[in-house]
Parts: structure tokens; C-alpha cells; sequence
């Protein structure tokens, strides 16, 4: 699954995808660079007037049955079976957002990354899902802390990560009306964007 990826887009090119995005004081400074598990990265959400760039930490909540006896919850980056009920109640609009990202990995047999990015040019986002206020144990020398929290999606890989990884790949969108579905349109209609790239769209970088 994909536990790394790169993010580069800079404030400016957001503002210019998306009209009257407002930035959030906690995005801070969006320092481009990779993306790691555990670690806060630039997110487009919905905010209380219209879209907003903020940062969250990459790593949703885990099921309650899979945290082990310390309570210490690490957070899961990739999600599969959206019919969970436990994901279930993140799947509405409000919690839905877009991560950018220019590349990302996937390991390889030798499990080092094999990194893959779009052939044509332009922007491109994971389908991403958001929480906000969520309290829990991330890192034991920490305990309790209150964080804005994210994941994206993942589907069924398509020819070229299915090389390297054939288990699956995330869910990525590259055009301006899948932006606008995956973040307003209702679940019955949005669940359609869980969908592999097409074949011949990526390249090995």
C-alpha cells in the first residue's frame, strides 16, 4: 500500500485550481517534500465559508478491534472497504477532501519504493477522507492528543502499478469535475470515483 508520497504545489497553485479557497491557519508553512505516515500534510476540505487548505496528519482513526492492548493508535493511511461501518460515517461530503500530491510509491518486490507520476502534466489529487478534533494516543511519549486527521482510498491497481504492486493502488483523480464530485457530490453518486487510472496513464519515475 502507499505509505509515501510527494507534494509540491505550491499555496498559489491552489488558490488558482480552486476559486476562493481560503487557507486555514493551520496549514502553517506547506513546506514541499515527501509525505510520510504520521506526519501533517496540505489537505482541500470543506470549511465553514467554501473550500479551505489547512493540514491534517496522515492517518485516520483504526478500528477500534485492531488497536493493540496499549491503546496507542498509529493511524491507518489507505482504505479499502468503504462498507465498513467504520468508515462509514466518514463517506458524507463534509469529510471528504483532496490531497495533492505530484508522485507517489508503492514497494516493490524488494519492498525499497517504486515511484509512479501521471504522463500528462497538470494537477492531480487522492481521493481523501477527513477527520477534524480527533482525540487519541498517536505516540506513547506524547499520550493524548487532539489532531485533524486524514487517508485517502485505495482500489484495484492498474497495469503499471499492478506490475510492481498487484494488490491495489490509490484512488487518484486528475480532472476538475472529479475534484468537484468526489467533494459534493452525495455517497450514492461519489463511490464511482473509487476506480483505478487508466492503463497507460502513469509512468515509472
Amino acid at each position: 500500500m502507499c505509505n509515501l508520497y510527494n507534494q509540491t504545489t505550491a499555496v498559489e497553485a491552489m488558490r488558482h485550481l480552486f476559486d476562493g479557497l481560503k487557507v486555514a491557519e493551520s496549514a502553517g508553512n506547506l513546506a514541499p517534500g515527501k509525505v510520510y505516515p504520521d506526519q501533517l500534510a496540505p489537505i482541500i476540505r470543506h470549511g465553514g465559508d467554501g473550500l479551505e487548505l489547512a493540514r491534517a496528519r496522515w492517518g485516520m482513526p483504526t478500528p477500534p478491534r485492531y488497536l493493540p492492548a496499549s491503546g496507542r493508535d498509529s493511524g491507518v493511511t489507505n482504505i479499502r472497504n468503504v462498507g465498513s461501518p467504520h468508515w462509514r460515517r466518514w463517506l458524507s461530503p463534509e469529510h471528504r477532501c483532496l490531497v495533492p500530491l505530484d508522485a507517489f510509491s508503492e514497494p516493490g518486490s524488494d519492498k525499497k519504493p517504486v515511484w509512479f507520476a501521471p504522463v500528462a502534466d497538470g494537477p492531480i489529487f487522492f481521493a481523501g477522507i477527513q477527520t477534524q478534533g480527533w482525540t487519541s494516543v498517536r505516540k506513547v511519549k506524547d499520550g493524548e492528543t487532539t489532531d485533524d486527521l486524514f487517508a485517502f482510498l485505495t482500489c484495484p491497481p492498474n497495469a503499471e502499478v499492478g506490475a510492481i504492486h498487484p494488490k491495489a493502488m490509490p484512488v487518484i483523480l486528475t480532472a476538475p469535475d472529479e475534484w468537484g464530485a468526489w467533494l459534493n457530490l452525495p455517497w450514492d453518486q461519489a463511490k464511482a470515483l473509487q476506480r483505478s487510472l487508466a492503463n497507460g496513464t502513469l509512468k515509472l519515475v
